[in-house]
């Protein structure tokens, strides 16, 4: 295959070159419908279970992502300038399109709940207008220090900070409305620091960079493997096609994904720089082989010829193991994860179906005077800096190989032990340095109030509203001898009804004005025995329901893992305690469910009525328990987790309750959980794929497991290399497992390849150990450099998850190409007498 693929590119050069070219431009003219998405959400696919419950309880409970923004005095906000500017921007914020007006909370928009008289409460703005003086200062914080549900989340226990709440439709708008209030504030006439976060800004302004990043860091890495190549080869003509190779494939594979309808993520992102440098490997090889057999006067067409027929199959190879070792990503339920595999591996085929068309073709169209002036501008490969490096490393590799070994193996161990210390950990607002603004919003608001990561706990009554008790109601009151025939088929009609409760009830009593007074009485009756069906098939009226919740929330407070929790428990306790006396031995729930409902209606004459069904659905058969938490870390969500599994474990939820979970923070943790068993499946399946390829390209099963010895050495160092510096199990780290099996492999590959074919040459152990250490080990360096240094743009990105991809990038080459030039030699020598045979 390769050598008719080469004679038809060498004698149609002119039309790989326009073809190329009209390719390349075809895919570029696709680019500017990119489309940017960085939503943690869509990590999980949209059938997913969690999330499509998610957004149900979303929507059931109308809550919203949110903004936060938080104005910090270290002398205390209680005071008219601070609290003035409080209400400045919360006025402004009702105005901004896209924000939910109704739902908008901060002093400024919310109730203050008193006494008015025993039996009586009084609804009245919190901060209607701002406070004149210390004196009104300080009765806003009498007011909101005894608000339950107000305090820790719109003030701070220390005083110091309050905070606005601002509710968005879309959150791809977050960014968006985050500048227009920053805007704001920057005029506002105010000294205090104001901070702004929330997950949907981090999110979205990840986006913003991140599409910034991509227009830097694969024009960075383009010149840096560009300054490389010149600094190996001298010359820049020689080095062209290498540049065409890397620019071609990134352009044509973004094109296609964008063109698709794929949108751009944190992942997918990452495509273009991940494709830099991996598209000059085969050039890189190809170039190093012909810059030491090209002489002057050499057929330039007959040289090129021997290279590609001593490389094309360890570079198909080669392409072909790198491509399953990123395919393999599509295993995982992570989309994409999937998309990003998926176009890593077309770019890597794609690079090299151009490599082994264009490159050949552009140097057999250079005249013999180009050639010849491009030799002698070419440094001597023998007397390079890297020649003798080689050479010593050749010969610490080829000595005391059963001590390499043992080496090598104790690396293994220990590397093993680091695995082990590995924690699977994420959040977005990590995915910005320390000293971003947002992560600096993120520290201070967290000190001071409960905190402004949200998760929610759903609790929902399985046992539905009692139907077959209604209906055995009113056929049992239709058996009633007071009334009239008519009556009692009309009653046998409304029980074979398709109706909810509330239909019969207010049929029953329109219909109890239209009988005679001994049917009437009967009618009420049967509306009495229907309203308390109706009562306690309402599962969060009950007293008994709603202590179990506060109970849960008390215990989560108490284990110092949720700042503070708000639920309809708390609603109902706080109304209760102003109709009683006003004062804390009166802070508890009602005796009775008639009680409770008694207090949710005080409730809804407030300014905010809307606000009771963000805890408990109109039907009050599901509640949600808000939870603050001050971390958006998956640890600290999955202790959350632990927690209430283990408290309903030891205290049963009440007869019919059903528990779930929901929340940006808890969606973090079910993605990542499904990343680490995908990674796991889907590196295990790429390993025995390639294993398979190994042995039946070298037709070994011995050949086969020693190519694969390298690449299980870097992996498993690698990752025990994460788990010893204490670096969490993010989703750039999870990808990385791909590369490592992809190019480590790549580098096993080459070197067998070239050592069987020159074992084979000289029959002899020292001399193949020698000449291997000569152009094969200078072209393996060649590329380790070059995709090492490819990823170093990545070092003073602004992302952390950017900077993360690169230095661990860049040391995954270092120890590769290490790992194969000098285990492989060794492990080798165990086997010497055996391959000598074998050669013969």
């Amino acid at each position: 295959m390769g050598q008719p693929l080469f004679r038809f590119a060498t004698s149609h050069r002119r039309l790989v070159y326009w073809a190329l070219g009209l390719v390349t431009a075809i895919f570029v003219a696709l680019l500017p419908q990119i489309q940017i998405d960085t939503d943690p959400e869509n990590m999980l696919p949209a059938d997913n279970t969690q999330r499509v419950f998610h957004n149900a309880v979303k929507q059931r409970f109308s809550m919203h992502d949110t903004i936060v923004v938080g104005v910090v005095n270290e002398k205390g906000v209680y005071n008219p300038q601070t609290l003035g500017a409080l209400h400045a921007l919360t006025e402004y914020a009702e105005g901004i399109e896209g924000v939910i007006e109704a739902d908008l909370m901060s002093l400024a928009n919310v109730d203050n709940i008193t006494q008015e008289d025993p039996g009586t409460i009084r609804f009245e703005w919190m901060m209607k207008t701002p406070p004149k003086d210390n004196a009104a200062a300080e009765r806003i914080r009498k007011q909101a220090e005894n608000l339950p549900l107000l305090y820790n989340t719109l003030v701070s226990e220390d005083r110091k900070a309050a905070a606005l709440y601002v509710p968005i439709k879309d959150k791809n708008q977050s960014y968006a409305i985050a500048r227009e209030l920053k805007s704001h504030i920057d005029a506002l006439d105010s000294s205090d620091d104001w901070h702004i976060t929330g997950l949907p800004v981090a999110e979205d302004r990840f986006g913003y960079e991140m599409f910034v990043q991509m227009g830097i860091s694969a024009p960075l890495a383009g010149l840096t493997i560009f300054v490389l190549l010149f600094v190996f080869f001298r010359n820049i003509p020689f080095i062209v096609p290498a540049m065409i190779v890397a620019m071609s494939t990134v352009l044509i594979t973004m094109g296609l994904l964008i063109g698709m309808g794929f949108t751009v993520h944190i992942m997918s992102s990452m495509i273009a720089i991940f494709l830099m440098p991996i598209a000059v490997v085969d050039s890189v090889h190809i170039l190093s082989e012909f810059a030491d057999r090209f002489k002057p006067g050499d057929d330039a067409k007959a040289v090129i010829g021997e290279v590609m027929g001593h490389l094309f199959t360890p570079m198909l190879f080669t392409s072909v193991t790198s491509t399953v070792g990123f395919l393999s990503l599509m295993i995982t339920p992570i989309p994409p994860v999937q998309i990003f595999g998926a176009f890593v591996g077309f770019g890597i085929l794609l690079a090299f179906l151009i490599t082994v068309t264009f490159v050949p073709a552009y140097l057999c169209g250079l005249s013999d005077k180009t050639l010849t002036r491009l030799t002698q501008k070419l440094p001597d490969e023998s007397q390079s800096k890297l020649a003798p490096a080689l050479v010593k490393l050749g010969h610490l590799a080829g000595s005391h190989a059963r001590l390499w070994v043992m080496g090598f193996v104790v690396i293994l161990a220990v590397s093993v032990w680091g695995i082990s210390q590995i924690q699977i950990n994420d959040n977005p607002v990590r995915w910005f340095k320390s000293d971003h603004e947002l992560r600096i919003a993120d520290r201070v608001l967290n000190d001071h109030f409960a905190g402004t990561y949200n998760a929610y706990l759903v609790l929902e009554n399985t046992q539905g509203d009692n139907q077959d008790k209604v209906t055995a109601a009113i056929e049992k009151k239709a058996q009633n001898k007071a009334l009239s025939e008519d009556t009692a088929d009309w009653l046998k009609g409304r029980a074979s009804a398709d109706s909810d409760i509330n239909d019969h009830i207010m049929a029953i009593d329109d219909k109890s004005f239209e009988v005679s007074f001994d049917e009437a009485d009967v009618l009420s009756e049967l509306l009495l025995k229907l309203e308390r069906i109706n009562s306690q098939s309402k599962a969060f009226l009950q007293p008994e329901v709603l202590s179990y919740i506060s109970d849960l929330e008390q215990h989560l407070k108490q284990t110092g893992l949720v700042g503070k929790s708000n639920s309809l428990a708390d609603v109902v306790k706080t109304v209760n305690r102003e109709l009683r006396s006003g004062e804390e031995k009166d802070y508890q729930l009602p005796a009775n469910a008639n009680g409770v409902a008694q207090t949710l209606l005080q409730y809804q004459s407030s300014h905010r009525p809307q606000d009771l069904w963000h805890f408990v659905t109109p039907d009050y058969q599901s509640a949600l328990v808000w939870l603050q938490l001050t971390s958006g870390d998956n640890q600290h969500m999955t202790a959350v987790v632990d927690a209430v599994d283990q408290y309903t474990t030891e205290h049963p939820l009440p007869k019919g309750l059903e528990l779930n979970w929901a929340g940006k923070a808890y969606l973090n943790v079910v993605w990542q959980q499904q990343m680490v068993e995908g990674m796991l499946d889907s590196l295990t399946s790429a390993f025995v794929i390639v294993l398979i390829m190994m042995v039946l390209l070298f037709r070994s099963l011995l050949f086969g497991i020693l190519a694969m010895l390298p690449l299980t050495l870097t992996i498993t160092l690698i990752y025990g290399l994460i788990g010893w510096v204490g670096k969490d199990y993010d989703m750039p780290i999870a990808v990385l497992s791909a590369l490592t099996l992809g190019l480590s492999v790549d580098f096993a590959i080459h070197f067998i390849e070239r050592f069987r074919a020159t074992l084979s040459q000289q029959q002899e152990w020292s001399a193949t150990i020698k000449l291997m250490f000569q152009e094969p080990a200078r072209a393996i360096s060649r590329n380790a450099i070059v995709i090492a240094m490819g990823f170093t743009p990545l070092l003073f990105a602004p992302l952390v998850p950017y900077i993360t991809v690169g230095v661990f990038l860049a040391s995954i080459m270092a120890i590769s190409a290490i790992v194969t030039l000098v285990m492989l030699p060794s492990v080798m020598s165990l086997f010497k007498n055996h391959l000598v045979r074998t050669a013969r």
